[in-house]
């Protein structure tokens, strides 16, 4: 069966148990090279994920030998109204619109999720799957891993917010020469640049990726919503609004059970049971 023939939910998976929540990219004939239905999908899913309580940590992750190499541009299509006698094939605003409600909105859908995120990257990561890589609040890749801002070899500029994500994850010098020359980045150069939170060996990032989201499912999931909204926001506000919001959040988190439990059992010499509310 061709992939074409496959349901979206077999194309984009979606598991979730103990608190951990799944989610697959599964075309590794395109090294999941994302359609427009898959990209809507993930981004639906991850809206989900952020309301639902049971979910407290999410995983992206893919099938076969790469990540995501960004868009499936040979099979872009667009649904549009019938036009006017006399306009254009393609008018102003249309390209701007279809990119802000594509890959923006999933990008968005990840750096805005309530939960944490854990980007488990193997083979290429490149252009609009490279951005969807680092929108991840924690990235973890094998060894084979590659970065690619691959949108100078086609004769584009970046999309899918990447110059927004590079030049607060890497500094604006950095972001010029990863997107100006769009050369491959190996794991552990994305490493030591600030790029990625780890590497490790192939065979090992299956494990590692499920250590780490074990020990997130049972962390104080509200506590980690509000460092994730003040640290997202830190790069964009004036130093008094970040402390004002940084002060509102604390109003709301210490009204959690959470924070009860984290302080009880400081007092009880015990190890908490963090419930995620």
């Amino acid at each position: 069966m061709s992939d074409d023939d496959r349901p979206l939910d077999e194309l984009v998976r979606y598991e979730l148990a103990d608190g951990i929540a799944r989610i697959t990219l599964d075309r590794p004939e395109t090294r999941n090279a994302l359609t427009g239905t898959m990209r809507d999908r993930i981004g639906d899913l991850f809206d989900a994920a952020s309301a639902d309580l049971n979910v407290r940590v999410v995983v992206l992750a893919a099938t076969g030998k790469g990540f995501c190499t960004g868009a499936d541009l040979r099979g872009v299509t667009q649904d549009a109204p019938p036009r006017p006698e006399g306009a254009p094939e393609r008018a102003v605003g249309e390209v701007a619109r279809v990119i802000q409600r594509g890959w923006q909105r999933l990008v968005t859908s990840v750096l805005d999720c309530e939960k944490p995120v854990i980007g488990a990257i193997q083979g290429i990561a490149a252009g609009g799957g490279m951005h969807l890589a680092l929108a991840c609040d924690l990235v973890i890749a094998a060894e084979s891993a590659r970065f690619i801002s691959v949108f100078v070899r086609r004769g584009i500029g970046p999309d899918a917010a990447g110059a927004y994500l590079l030049t607060r994850l890497v500094g604006i010098q950095r972001a010029k020469e990863l997107t100006f020359l769009g050369d491959d980045v190996h794991a552990e150069q994305a490493q030591d640049m600030g790029l990625i939170n780890r590497v490790v060996p192939d065979d090992e990032l299956a494990g590692a990726v499920e250590e780490l989201a074990q020990r997130l499912s049972e962390a104080p999931t509200q506590a980690i919503a509000a460092s994730k909204r003040l640290i997202n926001r830190a790069l964009d506000v004036d130093r008094s609004t970040a402390l004002i919001e940084e002060a509102w959040a604390q109003e709301a988190v210490t009204h959690t059970h959470d924070i009860h439990e984290g302080t009880m059992s400081f007092i009880e010499k015990r190890d908490p049971d963090f419930k995620g509310w």
